[in-house]
């Protein structure tokens, strides 16, 4: 390949068949699976670590460092997972001391503009929509969709196949299955739509709307709800994970419609 009108490190590690457009700067300590594009105009810096068959779009900078007054210039490293597509403008910053790298899963949609902060973790086949900022050590779980303009605070977990309307203020925890909306954020239901076309079983689905009912529309607190669902409703992967969402929560659970006056 003809690298001329680009700026490319000696010691960038390139894998088969990439094409590097014209006006890209790729820096030291950087490596690049096969099949991927990276398009003109992105920038790329020290640790990416940017996976097989991946889309790189005009803008992008990836790896720049943390924007963290704490970061003192340590050794750490931002991954892009094979076959994710990276929009316009996107920024994803490598991670701290704290744990060294920002992931992005595989087969992520990180629409244009979205800013990906240090220590994130953004797992497999998750969707960040247009314009949305990630404060530092947020985590996305798998299959999870963030609307577009909405803003989560630092240390935000929001759980898998879980899907945020755009334009939210996500403040606390957001459990796995559940749609979330308003000002602010709440449950307002289950993701009903996105478990099926991801292959959820009706009897599934209803399983996880009666947990969410016992959690957000009983009168029990959330100790007394896990209780009641762990002894109460069958063993399922589902349960487990609701259950250990709610007890490993760090920022606490957003809250359920009928918990908030009106």
């Amino acid at each position: 390949m003809n690298y001329s009108l680009r700026s490319i490190h000696k010691n960038t590690i390139i894998g088969k068949n990439v094409k590097i457009d014209p006006f890209t700067t790729i820096n030291d300590n950087v490596e690049i699976g096969d099949n991927t594009w990276i398009a003109s105009n992105v920038t790329i810096m020290s640790g990416a670590r940017i996976g097989n068959n991946c889309k790189i779009f005009p803008g992008a900078v990836i790896s720049a460092i943390p924007q963290d007054l704490k970061f003192n210039n340590e050794e750490s490293i931002a991954i892009i997972g094979n076959n994710s597509i990276i929009r316009e403008c996107v920024t994803v910053n490598r991670g701290t001391k704290a744990t060294g790298k920002t992931i992005v899963g595989e087969n992520c949609l990180i629409m244009a503009y979205a800013h990906i902060a240090h220590d994130c973790i953004i797992h497999n086949n998750a969707i960040v929509v247009n314009s949305c900022a990630l404060g530092g050590h947020v985590t996305i779980g798998e299959s999870a969709i963030l609307g577009g303009l909405s803003a989560v605070h630092q240390f935000v977990n929001i759980g898998a196949h879980s899907i945020i309307s755009g334009g939210s203020l996500v403040r606390k925890d957001v459990p796995p299955f559940v749609k979330a909306a308003k000002e602010p954020l709440r449950f307002v239901g289950i993701n009903s739509i996105g478990l099926e076309r991801r292959g959820f079983s009706k009897h599934t689905i209803n399983n996880i709307k009666e947990i969410y009912r016992t959690l957000f529309q009983s009168k029990l607190n959330n100790s007394d709800a896990l209780n009641h669902i762990k002894n109460n409703f069958s063993d399922s992967s589902e349960k487990k994970e609701i259950i250990n969402f709610y007890k490993q929560s760090g920022r606490g659970i957003m809250k359920g419609f009928s918990s908030l006056k009106k």
